[in-house]
């Protein structure tokens, strides 16, 4: 982790979580309390994820992943989910026009099979087009689910001892984490839950095994910059002994 100066709301120096999780929760209460479609509440946190990623992006970190559609979230009513994929739809045609000149690696995690073809050559456009770029990695989880995510890991890894690549005597942590979606990566140092839920939601299981987590009291399509801010306030305040003294 570095140390950072805020442009913005903070001018003290802090030290900058590397990994930032979000979970993006409250958009249908957000919708409820001003008596509009649960869909205008999606449209609102939709707007607020792009300020967020492009303000953690300017900041400084490295990693970001944001929990957009778990694979629990098919259970809602068919007419939500309708306006969910018209919004990522029209999220994923906009960040190819409007995102080509930011530095952000746009990576999606989750299984991506449910989704229709156009859905599913959008991503693959975001993520190609991206590639090269230098910036903060940007996971977006869509149909992601922690338990689901490690069913696959332990699938590949027993593909791998049955095929005679992997030793199942040397099976380590290393080994599940390089068979998650994000193999390679840090594990998150803050998951931040707007809306006040005490819940993980089963989101970075495995991964989030010594995260700080931070619940804040408001709903997503609320959520500042300057609440970012905060979290990364409290996360400086945290000791983190990860099992020690």
């Amino acid at each position: 982790m570095a140390l950072f100066k805020k442009k913005q709301s903070i001018s003290d120096e802090l030290v900058l979580p590397e990994h930032i999780g979000i979970i993006m929760d409250g958009n249908g209460r957000w919708a409820k309390k001003r008596h509009l479609p649960r869909s205008a509440g999606h449209n609102a946190g939709g707007k607020t994820f792009r300020k967020i990623s492009r303000y953690c992006s300017d900041i400084g970190i490295k990693y970001l992943t944001v929990y957009a559609f778990s694979t629990e979230n098919w259970r809602r009513p068919q007419e939500e989910i309708d306006a969910l994929m018209k919004l990522f739809k029209d999220y994923l045609e906009e960040a190819v026009k409007d995102f080509k000149d930011d530095s952000i690696v746009v990576r999606f995690i989750g299984d991506k099979t449910p989704f229709s073809d156009e859905l599913k050559a959008l991503m693959k456009e975001n993520e190609e087009g991206s590639a090269d770029r230098d910036g903060m990695v940007l996971n977006i989880a869509m149909n992601y689910g922690s338990r689901d995510e490690l069913v696959r890991a332990v699938k590949n890894i027993s593909a791998g001892v049955k095929n005679g690549e992997i030793d199942i005597d040397l099976i380590d942590e290393n080994t599940i984490s390089d068979n998650l979606y994000t193999a390679g990566q840090p594990d998150p140092d803050l998951i931040i839950r707007p809306s006040g839920e005490y819940r993980i939601s089963n989101f970075m299981l495995w991964q989030s095994a010594y995260t700080e987590f931070v619940i804040m009291n408001k709903l997503w399509p609320d959520f500042t910059e300057s609440d970012l801010d905060e979290a990364i306030r409290i996360f400086n305040q945290r000791n983190r002994r990860f099992g020690g003294v």
